[in-house]
């Protein structure tokens, strides 16, 4: 393992509280992107609170599933309302 020498030597980035919607937002978007079987480009994560709201386009309908599956499952998370639809591209 490599180690580089510190560069930065001004404050740490400020952290959201958890309860913040742009940590909850981050949270959801950042275990989306890493979800097996979901392809996550091209959604979109909104909170309102403790509600996600979740847009864009997937592939699949499992995949419409398996995004919004996977943003509940995110601690915080209370309620999820999802607009994803299925792309069209490819289809015609």
């Amino acid at each position: 393992m490599i180690f580089k020498k510190r560069t930065f030597f001004g404050d740490d980035p400020e952290r959201q509280p958890a309860e913040h919607p742009a940590e909850l937002e981050r949270r959801v978007a950042h275990f989306l992107a890493v979800s097996p079987g979901l392809d996550a480009i091209d959604v979109t994560v909104t909170c309102r609170g403790n509600t996600v709201v979740l847009g864009g386009t997937v592939a699949t309908r499992e995949e419409v599933a398996r995004a919004e599956e996977a943003a509940a499952a995110v601690e915080g998370v209370a309620e999820v309302v999802n607009h994803i639809e299925i792309s069209k591209v490819g289809t015609g």
